[in-house]
């Protein structure tokens, strides 16, 4: 059994008995529960520290586990009701709203209740994790030299080379002295946009886009502006006019498998792109999120928008979580120019430096051999689990529903869905019918074209369970 699942499988057994012991007394011995479980030790230490962590049990080093005390329901019940006043008290002339919707991305953040298959994830399954080789390189980071010692605030120097290296590729366009090391490329994106745009000031983006994007831009006080992309990117016709007739100087793209549709943008258009940011005087930021999720038949992949830009006006993020594990936070900013020092502040003052340990476990996981395997596992998986759910899609849904566009990387399709069709209810009956989606509309900064689904083959357990969602899913249909 995954490691994972049997600690919470022995945390609930053990939980569920609580109940036959008093408050205060001892609890069977770990070796007792290895024994009668049928566990690993670790399990078992994790399994009781999971208990610890809610205040049902009590640890005590050298005696055992112990039954906690009850909450003696003491706590003060106060009047919070001022707060609603005082939250909602804002000037007339306040440029950034103080209240955040998050409500798009906690939707891909949350786990699904039990016995709902993921459709909607934004992250690899546990399976496809590479849990091992990040113990490992945590391990090994621990015992490198001044691991636990203040880092520089632009990150590791061999971290940043690393970053440099995959951002500029062959050519070696981009230097470590034009990247950052962030907490994540969410973390990354949110400083550019405060970097480059003032509150109150439009940018624009991709429309459909990534509703993590458009949350940020709205927290900052933001005005997305949406120019329309199809299956070979954005449309640069669109995005010249965009750019006269709302004065913006930021573009944001994901010019590498979009999210939510997985195009591509054109070798056309990415010197169009560039060429009518450069004459508006504009930066573009590329959001790179899914060059490490390229599945095993795509053809070579372009390189980067900054790789191609001398002039800096490319502001490149990315990260290593999507392709490794959500807590693995690390990611990167590599601009050109005057900007980068204004980048640097803006980090400096959020978090004034990401974690050293992670930042030297980072080094050790990309820099083992472990890696690269990784990369050619979740390459044939990722391929393998999408043409699962076009499959299963083409079978199970009726002729209307449609994905226009087969990504050849990323983790998720977009299914284009009948006129008509109400996104909100479909998405609340397929919960109920124990498949969780994400509807489209988040996906889109003004008025949607038609209704979509996203559904994602990275975060279900495995292919056969792809296949069950879909069928889960046109139950909720016929309903």
């Amino acid at each position: 059994m995954h490691e994972r699942s049997s600690v919470a499988e022995l945390a609930g057994l053990l939980r569920g008995e609580l109940n036959r012991y008093s408050p205060g007394e001892k609890l069977p011995s770990s070796r007792a529960l290895v024994e009668r479980f049928r566990v690993s030790p670790v399990t078992v230490t994790r399994a009781l520290g999971a208990l610890a962590a809610e205040g049902l049990i009590v640890t005590r080093p050298g005696a055992g586990s112990f039954r906690a005390a009850p909450p003696t329901g003491n706590r003060p019940t106060g009047d919070t009701s001022w707060q609603e006043v005082a939250l909602s008290a804002e000037t007339a002339d306040e440029p950034v709203p103080r209240s955040v919707d998050a409500s798009a991305v906690l939707a891909t953040l949350a786990a699904p209740p039990p016995g709902v298959i993921e459709l909607n994830g934004g992250y690899l399954h546990p399976s496809l994790q590479p849990e091992r080789a990040l113990a490992a390189a945590l391990a090994r980071a621990g015992r490198r030299p001044g691991a636990w010692g203040r880092p520089p605030v632009e990150g590791l120097g061999e971290l940043r080379a690393w970053f440099a290296r995959e951002i500029g590729g062959p050519a070696g366009t981009v230097a470590p002295s034009d990247v950052l090391i962030t907490s994540g490329g969410q973390n990354a994106l949110t400083a550019a946009l405060r970097a480059l745009a003032p509150p109150g000031a439009p940018i624009l983006v991709e429309s459909p886009t990534y509703p993590g994007l458009l949350a940020a831009a709205r927290a900052a006080g933001l005005r997305p502006v949406p120019v329309p992309a199809d299956t070979n990117g954005v449309r640069t016709d669109l995005l010249a006019q965009a750019f006269r007739a709302s004065g913006s100087r930021v573009f944001v793209c994901q010019p590498l498998f979009a999210n939510p549709h997985g195009a591509v943008l054109s070798t056309e258009r990415r010197g169009e792109v560039l060429r009518v940011a450069r004459e508006a005087g504009a930066f573009v930021i590329e959001d790179d999120f899914a060059r490490r999720l390229v599945h095993e038949d795509a053809g070579p992949l372009p390189a980067t928008l900054a790789a191609d830009d001398p002039d800096g006006v490319v502001i490149h993020v990315c990260s290593l979580t999507k392709a490794a594990s959500p807590s693995l936070r690390v990611g990167a900013l590599a601009a050109r120019g005057p900007v980068l020092q204004r980048l640097r502040a803006i980090q400096v003052v959020d978090q004034f430096f990401v974690s050293r340990p992670l930042q030297e476990a980072a080094l050790e996981l990309v820099g083992s051999p472990a890696w690269a395997r990784h990369l050619r596992t979740i390459a044939a998986e990722l391929r393998t689990r999408r043409e699962t759910l076009l499959t299963a899609v083409r079978r199970e849904l009726p002729e209307p529903a449609e994905v226009r566009h087969a990504p050849a990387g990323g983790y998720h399709v977009w299914l284009r869905l009948p006129d008509g069709t109400d996104e909100s209810a479909l998405t609340a009956t397929a919960l109920r019918a124990g498949v969780a989606v994400a509807p489209g509309r988040p996906y889109f900064p003004a008025e949607p074209p038609a209704p979509h689904l996203r559904l994602s083959f990275a975060s279900a357990a495995g292919p056969p369970e792809l296949v069950e969602g879909v069928r889960r899913l046109r139950t909720a249909w016929d309903d």
